[in-house]
């Protein structure tokens, strides 16, 4: 797992930063992490409705707050 990748995932997200999210999702080595931005900004070009485009950007932001939550301490430091 890589920190800063969920940090940037999650300042781009909040700030609407979606270019910077897509360099992101390309350049990161976690699968998950790149699956869920994609998922994201997949519905927010092409999805028909609000709803959608909302449960995408809710579960990449539930998906960053647990990854973050569960990463060693021992990960943080370095």
């Amino acid at each position: 797992m890589d920190i800063p990748d969920y940090d940037k995932a999650l300042y781009y997200t909040l700030w609407g930063q979606w270019d910077d999210l897509l360099v992101l999702m390309v350049r990161t080595k976690d699968d998950m992490l790149s699956k869920k931005i994609e998922l994201f900004l997949h519905a927010y070009h092409y999805a028909p409705d609000q709803k959608s485009i909302l449960e995408s950007h809710d579960d990449l932001l539930y998906y960053l707050e647990h990854a973050m939550k569960s990463v060693p301490a021992a990960v943080m430091e370095v």
